[in-house]
């Protein structure tokens, strides 16, 4: 079921089994585990020598198999991985132009860049189109003036933020000033690139408040923070700006007419996420699936007097919670292929229909799979008994982990309803 990638994820296997400094202990506290999560993927990236940010692009087949490994070694590793390289990595990729790649391509790639996807809001999440920070430009200084109006407008859930990050991707609001009596013009959600902390202290940059979202329900690997800009300014270079742009003298250019074009071509160059979030929820259906078979296949329970005990994988109880979910990850498995593959010929042809295709699979996908394996995790701990509940035994961690995919890059239900 690995295909074509699978060296390397075995390399990734054998660099991470080789490397027992870098395996996630079960107790550990949330602040060594983010520090141990950077150290893994710092050490896959410099001494496992596994660089997968070209692949975004050029490869998204593999590049998603690396993550599926990656994943496979602590969630909230592969969680980590996809902020860095899926998120703000591929906004700079997708959303920018050649300035922003040739700028900003090997710090990501190396790791030098560590960066956050800072799109969610307090009061906003799945209504994109209503966040409420504002990137108003100044054309005296040729400056962005990024703002956080108000307590609901602070960037919250960040991934990245809280400790580690050093830019983001920030959407806001581009304002224009006019001549007019309005004063200026709101031109919809952009993406702009924020440094948010000294490249050589790693402190806050001025007017970036920084806040840590704390210990969470799984997930603790990854450093959740909240961001709050006062009166921030960036270059006018920093916006990123392939579908709209601002000259030097204020005007706004764009080869699509509306704002709610521009949005849609944006939010469908972000899909990739949504892709990989499918694709690594079953790969998680699968270590629970596998843990659960082999554990029913070994346990012996009753049986007839004076005979070895049973298998309980031989009951057909046992049988009717595991063997549809067995098919099920199986199912999963080639239609979640299908919709990588469906998706990198989009990201070569840029097929308007295959656009359309991707975007309504990978909404159902993602949502009716990540579902099925929340409501899994739960079987297969039932399935092994009171084993399954030794922390040891990962079905607590999975779940837990696991839990959130059913909410970001999309809430499932409303997901659902874009089918």
């Amino acid at each position: 079921m690995r295909g074509k990638h699978r060296e390397i994820q075995e390399k990734i296997f054998d660099f991470f089994n080789s490397s027992p400094d870098l395996q996630t202990p079960t107790e550990i506290s949330m602040k060594e585990h983010r520090e141990l999560c950077l150290r893994q993927l710092l050490g896959l990236v410099r001494e496992g020598k596994i660089k997968p940010f070209r692949y975004v692009v050029e490869d998204p087949a593999k590049y998603f198999a690396i993550s599926e490994a990656v994943g496979s070694i602590d969630i909230s590793l592969g969680i980590k991985f996809g902020v860095q390289y899926s998120l703000w990595g591929g906004s700079v990729l997708n959303l920018g132009t050649k300035k922003h790649r040739d700028k900003y391509f090997d710090g990501i790639d190396n790791l030098d860049y560590l960066g956050c996807f800072a799109m969610t809001e307090l009061h906003h999440g799945s209504n994109v189109q209503g966040l409420q920070t504002v990137a108003t430009f100044d054309p005296i200084t040729d400056e962005f003036i990024i703002d956080t109006p108000n307590d609901g407008a602070i960037k919250w859930w960040i991934g990245n933020a809280a400790v580690h990050g050093k830019f983001a991707t920030v959407f806001a609001r581009l304002v224009l000033p006019t001549h007019d009596s309005k004063g200026v013009s709101d031109m919809g959600v952009h993406a702009f690139i924020v440094p948010i902390r000294d490249l050589k202290t790693h402190q806050p940059l001025p007017g970036i408040e920084i806040n840590d979202c704390g210990h969470k329900i799984g997930l603790n690997g990854v450093d959740n923070g909240a961001l709050r800009f006062r009166s921030v300014r960036i270059p006018r270079d920093n916006l990123l700006n392939r579908f709209g742009d601002v000259t030097r003298d204020g005007k706004y250019t764009s080869s699509l007419p509306t704002i709610n074009k521009r949005f849609a071509a944006t939010l469908g160059e972000l899909v990739g996420g949504r892709v990989g979030l499918a694709h690594s929820s079953v790969g998680i259906l699968k270590i629970a699936v596998t843990i659960a078979v082999r554990y029913s296949l070994l346990r012996q329970q009753f049986g007839p007097p004076k005979q070895p005990e049973v298998s309980i994988l031989d009951y057909q109880s046992q049988q009717h919670k595991l063997m549809p979910m067995l098919a099920s990850t199986y199912a999963f498995h080639f239609a979640t292929q299908y919709l990588v593959e469906k998706y990198s010929e989009m990201k070569k042809t840029h097929d308007e229909q295959l656009v359309g295709d991707v975007h309504a699979l990978s909404a159902g996908l993602k949502s009716y799979v990540t579902s099925f394996t929340a409501k899994s995790l739960s079987t297969c701990r039932e399935a092994c008994g009171g084993h399954g509940y030794a922390a040891v035994n990962r079905f607590g961690t999975l779940r837990n982990d696991h839990d959130i995919f059913q909410t970001f890059e999309g809430d499932n239900t409303v997901l659902l309803q874009q089918v």
